[in-house]
């Protein structure tokens, strides 16, 4: 098995390779171009994303600096996707994000590891396995996504959760380690914030 099929294998390899290490320079060298562009710069930014992605749907914003190990080689994100500043993805394997999800500021999805038996670390060892995130969710500022997570479709996350465990769909979820605290319901469509009510007009 080589090194570039040992990424997505989920199963322990050892990161010093040349190759490896290259070809991850050069997708980096695509982030740096990325985080370098200026605000006015939309049309740059969409264009980088599609070089630098394994896949990127329209109308998706990713706010400077973006912090990626393999600048999204292996990230793919729906349409409308949106994330704030300082999004973190450790992409040595699959990360996606389905339509509409909305990530706040200072976020890090995760799907690399290293083994907890020191002996292994001490040869550089890691491993990957995919993270997957639904449609229409929102994960709050500051949230950690470890490896091979699944959230599904409408779940917030809240604001500095650590994601360890899957999260089913239409729930919230908060906390270190991240439980989920209830389900979406009826005075969801009611509330937007506290006891801040909803503008019917706004539905």
């Amino acid at each position: 098995m080589s090194v570039f099929d040992a990424l997505h294998s989920g199963k322990p390899y050892s990161t010093v390779d040349e190759t490896l290490v290259r070809e991850q320079a050069l997708c980096l060298e695509k982030l740096c171009d990325y985080n370098a562009t200026r605000p006015l710069q939309a049309e740059k930014r969409a264009e980088l994303l599609k070089e630098m992605f394994a896949e990127i749907g329209e109308n998706c914003y990713i706010e400077p600096p973006l912090h990626a190990n393999w600048a999204g080689k292996f990230v793919h994100f729906g349409k409308n996707v949106y994330a704030n500043f300082n999004l973190t993805l450790v992409d040595d394997t699959h990360i996606y994000v389905g339509d509409s999800t909305m990530i706040g500021p200072n976020v890090t999805i995760a799907t690399a590891g290293h083994p907890i038996l020191p002996v292994l670390r001490e040869k550089v060892y890691q491993f990957n396995l995919p993270v997957r995130i639904g449609k229409n969710c929102w994960i709050g500022a500051g949230a950690i996504i470890l490896p091979g997570i699944t959230i599904g479709d409408n779940t917030v996350v809240g604001a500095g959760s650590v994601v360890t465990k899957d999260l089913p769909a239409n729930v919230v979820a908060v906390g270190n380690p991240c439980r989920i605290l209830r389900e979406i319901g009826e005075r969801d469509k009611v509330y937007y914030y506290l006891n801040l009510k909803i503008d019917p007009s706004d539905l």
